[in-house]
């Protein structure tokens, strides 16, 4: 088990050991929750994780992506 701190804006780093080991890269989604006293970090998936399962749809990721911000699909940056 890694200790980290945690910084004034609610911030930690994961070490870079860690990182490796999970494949964890600048720009990943991580998804975090919460239970019984205990945080859970897993790699979340985007859109852009499955660009080239996707079917045809005649649009690039960037117009699919500004398609569903248009219909009212959340953004959480």
């Amino acid at each position: 088990m890694l200790a980290v701190k945690v910084l004034p804006k609610g911030q930690i780093t994961i070490p870079k050991a860690l990182r490796k080991a999970l494949d964890i890269h600048e720009g990943d989604t991580l998804m975090v929750e919460g239970a019984d006293e205990q945080i859970v970090i897993r790699k979340g998936k985007t859109i852009f994780d499955f660009a080239g399962s996707l079917p045809g749809m005649g649009m690039s990721l960037d117009e699919i992506r500004e398609k569903a911000i248009e219909a009212g699909v959340a953004n959480d940056d």
